[in-house]
């Protein structure tokens, strides 16, 4: 029997299971796909979407070359990838997951990048943004906002170290076609570049600001299907046991780093959905609280195999390889998780027992003065199913009018 044939059958089964199960637990399947809408509509929607459309009037417009050409000499030597990588790397940490993933597939089908630069790019260019790592994680789970640092710290500089590594990545294949690099750098060029990038696009602002909408509306509506998606398939794993029995081979994997065995249900569940993942990390209270960061900073790190899904369908658009991607996720996973045993005497325990709380840390990232986090994600939970709402609107509206534009 062909590899071709046994890939066939093995799908066939797994579809035949899945559908098996959702036959069989209606109810719990139903239950899934709410908190997974629930996630989408109030959080991710609106929090991405100004981000992904903004990224799109800058692409446009030409400022993504601008910051190119001026951050070249910095991303070229750091991270074998050209000046725009600088402007995906800003952005990704801002929106968070899957946005560098969108915006690197972008400049390579826009030839900004080469295939190999490009999986260079996105392997160190998705991570948690801030807001989630302290909003949700620190405060909302944790309730400890002077646990944001060492997460935050962990999973960026985490970040940076596999950019580092990366650069070395594809060095045969890019001797064999050596990436293009601008011949000129500096603000004069630079803004030279802007003005042709802008004109060469060539179309109006109007029509920028409904194609930026309706791509990003698009990309939201495919990450709602796999964050309902994986939600479903967690809840329905952990009803017929595949949970435990998955979770078995990782209380080994716990036991070899002399972290509890039970973290494992929160590792299992994190390898398919971040948030679910770490949320159960918090609440396992039979283990010292570093353990949980640790593993939480794990989890943050490797993203699960929702946002890895979403990456994956992304990048299936253009010729972006997925496989150095999962690798750098999981190199990520285990940088953060290290980092955050590095840091957690220095940034917290020191600064828990000394009379001066987080003297060395910004006034705004204290404990005492996390309002400004508690605020905003207040915000978003309370507006953010009334934004979505409008901008789908927005976008039935547009999608409409170009129809019947077509149709003329």
């Amino acid at each position: 029997m062909s590899g071709s044939m046994i890939k066939t059958y093995t799908l066939a089964l797994i579809s035949i299971f899945l559908a098996a199960s959702l036959m069989i637990f209606p109810q719990q399947a139903l239950e899934g796909s709410i908190r997974g809408l629930n996630i989408w509509w109030e959080v991710v929607f609106p929090s991405l979407l100004p981000f992904f459309i903004v990224s799109e009037l800058l692409i446009g417009f030409g400022v993504v070359t601008f910051l190119g050409v001026l951050l070249e000499p910095l991303m070229r030597p750091l991270f074998r990838v050209p000046g725009v990588g600088g402007f995906v790397w800003a952005m990704g940490l801002a929106s968070g997951n899957p946005a560098g993933a969108k915006i690197t597939a972008r400049l390579r089908q826009q030839k900004k990048l080469s295939r190999i630069e490009a999986e260079r790019l996105v392997s160190f260019t998705s991570s948690a943004n801030p807001l989630f790592i302290f909003g949700a994680i620190a405060v909302g789970f944790f309730h400890n906002a002077a646990l944001g640092i060492v997460l935050a710290l962990a999973h960026y500089l985490g970040n940076i170290f596999v950019g580092l590594i990366m650069r070395f990545y594809g060095r045969k294949e890019e001797a064999s076609s050596p990436p293009h690099k601008p011949k000129a750098s500096g603000l004069v060029s630079a803004l030279n570049v802007l003005h042709e990038e802008r004109i060469k696009d060539g179309r109006p602002i109007g029509k920028l600001l409904g194609d930026a909408v309706q791509s990003s509306v698009r990309t939201l509506l495919m990450i709602g299907g796999f964050i309902i998606l994986f939600s479903v398939l967690n809840k329905i794993f952990s009803l017929v046991g595949i949970v435990a029995i998955i979770g078995s081979f990782f209380s080994i994997i716990l036991a070899f780093f002399h972290l509890p065995s039970d973290l494992s249900p929160s590792l299992v569940s994190g390898i398919f959905e971040m948030t679910l993942g770490a949320q159960i990390a918090s609440e396992t209270t039979s283990v010292g609280l570093l353990e949980q960061v640790i593993v939480a900073s794990f989890i943050l790190a490797f993203s699960g195999f929702s946002i890895q899904a979403q990456v994956a369908s992304i990048l299936a658009e253009t010729d972006i390889r997925f496989k150095p991607f999962l690798i750098s996720r999981f190199i990520h996973g285990f940088f953060a998780a290290f980092l955050v045993f590095l840091f957690w005497k220095p940034f917290y325990l020191n600064q828990q027992t000394s009379g001066e709380q987080w003297q060395a840390i910004p006034v705004f990232l204290r404990e005492q003065s996390s309002t400004w986090v508690q605020s905003t994600w207040s915000i978003i939970s309370d507006y953010g199913s009334l934004f979505t709402l409008i901008m789908l609107i927005i976008f039935i509206f547009i999608t409409a009018k170009n129809a019947l534009a077509h149709g003329k």
